[in-house]
């Protein structure tokens, strides 16, 4: 594969973003950026090298981007790619693929929580509409760019806080 600098990669490149159920240590994220490395270094579609790039972002969220314009991933590719979180997760005891976790900021920090808690949150103001939160269910590089950490009042976390709508039909 060819890796590739975020900032090399197109606006339309296809992003996935795996968060961690808990912030990792500094040795934990160290061993992920070296497997996150050789995963890209030998990711292929169609025996063709991906073009793409990885990292591990507030030592939390895992986020693979990969070019479709130069090669169109295929079922295997992606496959190949879960497989690889999945390894990852279990050599450092986390939860990557909790997608009823909502993520948001306290300073610098990102905390997680379920959906119930971060109703209750936002019912004592201790999210409001200025905390950041995190969309993981963004798709493009561009969606990246612009819309992974958005301030609580332009999300659709709002959706779910005000009203009875239960979180996975908001998926």
């Amino acid at each position: 594969m060819n890796q590739a600098k975020d900032n090399k990669l197109p606006e339309t490149a296809r992003v996935w973003v795996y968060q961690s159920q808990r912030k990792l240590k500094p040795e934990e994220a160290a061993t992920i950026q070296v497997c996150l490395n050789d995963f890209l270094e030998n990711w292929t579609s169609h025996k063709i090298g991906v073009v793409g790039t990885g990292q591990l972002v507030y030592n939390r969220f895992l986020v693979l981007m990969a070019d479709e314009d130069m090669v169109k991933l295929g079922g295997c590719s992606i496959d190949s790619s879960m497989h690889f979180i999945k390894a990852i997760q279990q050599k450092i005891n986390t939860d990557f693929f909790n997608r009823l976790s909502l993520a948001y900021k306290v300073g610098d920090d990102v905390e997680s929580c379920s959906p119930e808690e971060f109703k209750s949150l936002v019912d004592k103001g201790i999210i409001h509409d200025e905390t950041i939160v995190f969309n993981n269910l963004i798709q493009t590089k561009q969606e990246f760019i612009t819309g992974w950490e958005i301030p609580y009042k332009d999300s659709w976390h709002k959706n779910l806080a005000v009203s009875n709508t239960p979180f996975s039909s908001l998926l």
